[in-house]
């Protein structure tokens, strides 16, 4: 059948299943189907040879600060000094401004004046028994003797024994209630003990609050000297964090692209009236501040480094260590080199809606096309990060044009005795223009290269 001649015919290359869906294929064979008599001259074949396969996944990224903060106002008050200026490079625990805080100092003279109001321990006396005992001991023993001495004068036998024994009861029942009075005496000590052992906690207790409300308005107090939490350069003003002092939130906004930044901010900006911050404008000797108000920003960019985020279908594919080719809208043309350093392990929702998980990165040095050292990026650029997942170096390898689907196996037609024989293959690293083949082939096999959707098994080829 005469192709029409309108037809036009395409050199069509079948490539791997992670970049092209098999629908796609199909529907390219059947549109050129009406050109089968001219498709044959479309089929190459060559030998399986040995390439250096470098598999890559691409992921987007932004350039991040190796850390960045923002500092808010310790108090309510107004700014006493100010010690660094827009731009300045700062380190980490020097002293920014004083804030001049009357609230604040109050509270201190108030927390000082309770301790020192705290009651003293206080001592109770308790009944002590052993003097009085002593004397009343004597005259009961004195008292006893002299009735056993009477006693025995009596000179009847029968009525001296009586007398003696009324003596020794006597004496008995006194020793009793002697020791009665002693237990009684003890319990009326011990019950004292325990009421002065209670305002001694209570009194300590006292003591212990009062202590730590000195301490606490006097950490207040301290912090009215704002220093710096890390080093960096700094930017003064409200719109280093207009969301009331979120150090995170206004660090990623920090790191977003330039065109975004403005709209950002502005949003965040919207609801700064719930933290009732009063500092506007520039910042200056004498500026109104309420506790919260973010005062300036802290960006340290001694080290950058990348945020990538992989797909869920390739993040398998990342380690520690793999190392990337990075490329920034900023610098177009330009080289930067990177290497993986930690992968999440908790999943994110990806711009494009799917799921991802984030890759950071060491950014190092870059290379312009003319061969300079490129220039240094800055936090929150654009980048695409190439990651080199895997390389296999002179390894058995096809051209990805070479290798179909079948069914749920990757497949290349192999020419035996000039007849095409579907084989199946095992695939290793999966590059842009070659693919490994770890099983299924052997060097110096021929196979069909290019138009493998226009051939057929046992189809005869040149």
């Amino acid at each position: 059948m005469a192709c029409d001649p309108h037809c036009q015919t395409y050199d069509v290359q079948v490539i791997p299943r992670r970049l092209a869906p098999v629908l796609f294929l199909l529907a390219l064979a059947v549109s050129l189907s009406a050109c089968s008599d001219d498709s044959v001259t479309l089929i190459r074949t060559g030998e399986v040879g040995t390439e250096t396969v470098v598999e890559v996944v691409e992921a987007p990224a932004n350039v991040v600060a190796a850390a960045s903060a923002v500092v808010s106002a310790p108090a309510t008050g107004s700014v006493q000094s100010l010690h660094v200026s827009d731009g300045q490079k700062v380190r980490k625990g020097q002293v920014l401004m004083v804030v001049n805080s009357p609230a604040t100092m109050q509270a201190l003279a108030d927390a000082q004046q309770l301790a020192a109001s705290a009651p003293a321990p206080v001592s109770l006396s308790g009944a002590d028994p052993t003097a009085s005992n002593s004397s009343a001991n004597a005259a009961a023993e004195r008292a006893f003797a002299q009735a056993r001495a009477a006693a025995k004068q009596i000179p009847n036998k029968q009525l001296r024994k009586q007398a003696l024994q009324q003596v020794a009861t006597a004496r008995a029942q006194y020793r009793a209630a002697q020791a009665q009075a002693n237990a009684s005496v003890s319990q009326i000590n011990q019950a004292i003990a325990g009421l002065e052992q209670a305002l001694a906690s209570l009194t300590q207790m006292q003591q212990v609050q009062g202590q730590a409300a000195v301490a606490a308005a006097q950490s207040a107090v301290d912090s009215l000297t704002v220093r710096a939490p890390i080093s960096g350069k700094v930017v003064i003003g409200p719109s280093a964090g207009a969301d009331g002092g979120g150090a995170d939130v206004s660090g990623l906004v920090g790191q977003l692209p330039s065109s975004l930044t403005g709209q950002a901010q502005s949003l965040l900006g919207s609801g700064s009236d719930q933290g009732g911050g009063s500092t506007t404008g520039a910042l200056t000797v004498g500026s109104p501040i309420s506790s919260g108000d973010p005062l300036l920003s802290i960006t340290d960019i001694s080290s950058l480094s990348l945020r990538a985020e992989v797909d869920e279908t390739d993040v398998l594919l990342v380690r520690k260590n793999v190392k990337a080719d990075v490329e920034l809208d900023a610098v177009p043309g330009a080289s930067y080199r990177g290497i993986v350093r930690n992968i999440d392990l908790s999943p994110t929702t990806s711009s494009r809606g799917g799921v991802s998980y984030v890759v950071r990165l060491d950014l190092l040095g870059g290379t312009l096309p003319d061969g300079l050292p490129a220039p240094t990026p800055r936090p929150g650029m654009s980048a695409v990060a190439s990651l080199r997942v895997e390389t296999a170096k002179d390894a058995v390898a096809v051209p990805v044009s070479a290798v179909f689907r079948d069914g749920d196996a990757d497949a290349v037609w192999l020419v035996s005795d000039g007849v095409a024989r579907k084989t199946e293959v095992t695939l290793g690293a999966q590059g842009e223009d070659y693919l490994q083949v770890t099983d299924g082939l052997e060097l110096g096999q021929v196979i069909v290269t290019h138009g493998a959707d226009q051939v057929s098994e046992g189809q005869e080829l040149p």
